[in-house]
């Protein structure tokens, strides 16, 4: 499968002043695969090392950290020749924490030694005396897959171009195609196994019992990672995240995870899902400035899981329901929406979305971005229903001429407002100039 942070990593290697790379990311959602097929393509040769489970290198990180000593034990256990045109891959590297403090010495002492390391941050952070590389290290976040990528996968090459050119009229021609698709990207979401497991077999219900073993994973790092009562309050949190997506107002409620719950009770939870990827939180902003980052309402926001198809299988959603939209359905299949559009924002454009509220009415528009010294309220609308009165309202009062709508109707523009087509979200930085 294709995975467009290829290009990165590629730009990185490139990059003569390029330090160890650290891949960040949650539970399964392909660091491994990624750098190990960076390392086959880009690379001479690549070294590949598992910490987790290997005492013979954590016999080795116990040592000394110079450079020349770890490349020999690497070397040697991987049976590669390492030289400077072999990729050090180092997998699961939370699990020897000397080795995350290794990668200042490889910095400083053996630049022309590329490394790229993946594992869970979080399980670092929570380790007693790690040196943490500060500033000697560069990061890439991997996310699950795109529509983007998940369409290349597919095979629909022709597709993702007329994305990508921002095609309105031959997007328009194809509309009932790229909706299909995207009701089952919907369901399949976008964890690289799932996806695999859909292109290989079609199979909705084996795609769902690898989402449940994905979330089941995650089940168990709240345990391996945190302590008892901890834990717990992470799970509450966590199962939580249907019900409160599926209010008209999907603000984060802590009397919604438990009755009585109090954000003492349930902040040290929420910070842990944050950190280890799992959920995204997206701010209330209390008026539409610029940066936006400087009217952030610290005492509200809302939380979104890490891929829409593992929102899906917490709430037991068929195929069957998403295709033909029931009417009792109505509502949550908005709440989808906002969970797909959230990650395009995040992982295709590079985005970090807020939202706005009324204090004292139910007015809310579902997010807020900041592009080139500009801002974009938008909507998110889960059919063609192209009605916008709360973004409407919003844009009037605060003299705003840059609303989005995001809908499975075709582009438009209209003046204030544009609407652009759900499956089209690749292409928003360019559809907006």
């Amino acid at each position: 499968m294709q995975r467009l942070p290829m290009d990165k990593l590629i730009a990185w290697k490139n990059d003569a002043r390029h330090k160890p790379l650290i891949l960040r990311g949650a539970r399964q959602v392909g660091k491994t695969w990624l750098l190990q097929e960076f390392g086959k393509q880009e690379f001479t040769e690549y070294a590949y090392v598992r910490l987790e489970d290997n005492q013979a290198m954590q016999a080795l990180f116990d040592g000394s950290l110079e450079p020349a000593r770890l490349i020999d034990g690497l070397s040697s256990f991987s049976r590669k020749r390492i030289n400077p045109d072999t990729l050090i891959v180092l997998d699961e590297i939370q699990a020897v924490p000397r080795a995350l403090t290794a990668l200042k010495y490889f910095h400083e002492e053996a630049p022309e030694y590329p490394i790229a390391v993946a594992g869970s941050l979080l399980g670092i952070a929570l380790r007693p005396g790690t040196s943490f590389p500060v500033g000697q290290v560069d990061f890439l976040d991997l996310f699950p897959m795109t529509f983007h990528e998940y369409l290349l996968a597919l095979g629909e090459e022709r597709l993702v171009a007329l994305i990508v050119a921002a095609d309105t009229d031959m997007l328009e021609v194809f509309a009932e195609r790229l909706t299909d698709h995207l009701k089952q990207y919907y369901f399949v979401g976008g964890m690289p196994e799932a996806v695999k497991e859909f292109i290989s077999t079609r199979d909705n219900d084996r795609v769902r019992q690898i989402q449940r073993s994905i979330l089941d994973a995650y089940d168990l790092d709240f345990s391996k990672h945190t302590d008892k009562f901890a834990a717990e309050r992470s799970r509450e949190v966590f199962a939580s995240i249907p019900s409160q997506l599926a209010k008209e107002n999907k603000k984060f409620i802590y009397g919604a995870v438990k009755e009585g719950g109090r954000g003492r009770e349930y902040s040290t939870a929420i910070r842990f899902l944050v950190d280890s990827g799992i959920v995204h939180q997206v701010w209330r902003v209390a008026k539409p400035g610029m940066p936006l980052t400087a009217y952030k309402d610290a005492a509200a926001f809302k939380i979104y899981l890490v891929d829409i198809g593992l929102l899906g299988a917490m709430s037991d959603l068929d195929m069957r329901t998403l295709v033909e939209g029931y009417r009792l359905f109505e509502e949550f299949k908005g709440s989808l929406s906002e969970q797909y559009v959230l990650q395009e924002l995040i992982a295709e454009c590079g985005l970090t979305p807020y939202y706005w509220s009324a204090e004292r009415s139910s007015g809310e528009v579902d997010f807020i971005i900041q592009h080139q010294g500009d801002l974009y309220p938008i909507e998110v609308k889960a059919s063609d229903n192209l009605k916008s009165k709360s973004l409407a309202a919003f844009c009037q009062k605060y003299g705003l001429q840059n609303g989005l709508r995001l809908s499975l109707s075709a582009y438009r523009d209209q003046g204030w407002l544009r609407n652009i087509p759900l499956y089209a979200i690749g292409s928003l930085l360019k559809m907006i100039g």
